[in-house]
């Protein structure tokens, strides 16, 4: 058995933060301390202006098969405040969010899967969100943002029966955004996240306001747009037949604090 210390591993290159869910001996599933340690975990990346996007992915064959049963020791109102508060810190995470998920995506897994933006899995992969094998009450936010993924239909069925779905089925309901071969899903991440971290964070992170539902940033993002230098820059770039420089950046504490930095040369 492996016995590597559960944990979160962040890592940083050219742009693309990712953090590997890393708990082998229990199939990666989160610790009361990695909960925990998420939040603070995506706020450091998050202050860094050279993270354009976030990659989280399981350690290993597996991505999360959920909360550690351990966590209940504490109470499970306080085991399911600390999920929560890590599923909405991922949720709130300033730049584009993309879970790599192979084998089991499974309660807490599931939770933080459906809080990134979007998902890719591998063939063979497992999605199910399971409180009610354990007679837990899932959380109204979660319940939200799984019904406005999946529909209400999967959603209920999801949490009625606690059955395992397929990555085809997750595909057809929206749980999942593409399917890739066994042995292809790392190649794609890569190529995809590299497209994303060189697109305009300005669009990316008005789209994620806008399609999180706020309805009242028209005016601020139009008034971004003007003072950033994006729109410039991108006109410039196709019109000159290169790749834009593009300089706009978030603030660490979501899509709404935003800074400038000036180009550079």
């Amino acid at each position: 058995m492996d016995r590597t210390e559960p944990r979160l591993i962040p890592s940083v290159e050219r742009g693309v933060a990712t953090v590997v869910i890393t708990n082998p001996a229990k199939r990666n599933a989160m610790t009361a301390a990695m909960w925990r340690s998420l939040p603070e975990l995506l706020e450091r990346l998050a202050a860094d202006p050279a993270v354009r996007v976030l990659v989280l992915t399981g350690a290993g064959d597996t991505f999360c098969a959920g909360a550690d049963i351990s966590t209940l020791r504490e109470g499970a109102d306080t085991a399911q405040g600390l999920a929560v508060a890590a599923e909405e810190a991922l949720a709130a995470f300033p730049r584009p969010t993309l879970a790599a998920v192979r084998g089991y995506c499974v309660g807490g897994g599931s939770q933080l899967a459906a809080a990134c933006d979007l998902r890719f899995a591998e063939e063979g992969a497992s999605f199910g969100v399971t409180p009610a094998k354990l007679g837990i009450v899932y959380p109204a936010s979660s319940t939200r943002r799984l019904v406005a993924l999946v529909g209400p239909g999967t959603a209920k069925h999801l949490l009625f029966s606690g059955e395992l779905i397929d990555t085809e089925r997750a595909l057809r309901t929206g749980l999942a955004d593409e399917v890739l071969p066994a042995g292809g899903l790392d190649k794609r991440v890569e190529e995809y996240v590299r497209v994303l971290a060189s697109r305009s964070l300005l669009t990316q992170a008005a789209a994620k306001e806008f399609a999180a539902g706020r309805t009242d940033r028209d005016t601020h993002w139009a008034g971004e747009a003007r003072g950033c230098g994006d729109t410039a820059e991108g006109v410039a770039a196709f019109l000159e037949r290169r790749a834009p420089r593009f300089t706009y950046t978030t603030g660490p504490t979501g899509a709404g604090d935003v800074r400038n930095h000036s180009p550079t040369g």
